[in-house]
């Protein structure tokens, strides 16, 4: 006993087919592990080339952020630290430091 296509199921499966072929048509090509690498190597290769340089003046002096960390750390004591937060303030004419858990201050100018 053979089983009879009716039109409607031969209606089916053209849509079917028809819908997968729309979607291999729209899915988007594959990219190459080579072409992620080489973009990859431009921007970090451009992000090196920044220089940044902060300086605080106040009062005839100034200072850099530079030298603010690096002023904090010996204050600090701690020889190899893991985060360094400072804190300016300028109205004071204090900076603010904690290197670790090592809490202190030292004068801006």
């Amino acid at each position: 006993m053979a089983i009879k296509k009716t039109e409607a199921d031969a209606a089916i499966e053209a849509a079917a087919k028809e819908v997968k072929d729309e979607a291999v048509k729209k899915a988007p090509a594959k990219r190459t592990t080579a072409a992620k690498k080489t973009t990859t190597t431009k921007r970090s290769t451009a992000a090196k080339k920044t220089a940044e340089n902060i300086v605080i003046q106040q009062g005839g002096a100034e200072i850099s952020t530079a030298e603010l960390v690096e002023k904090a750390k010996a204050e600090s004591g701690v020889k190899a630290p893991k985060s360094v937060n400072i804190y300016v303030k300028p109205e004071e004419n204090m900076v603010y430091y904690v290197v670790d858990d090592e809490k202190g201050s030292f004068s801006l100018c």
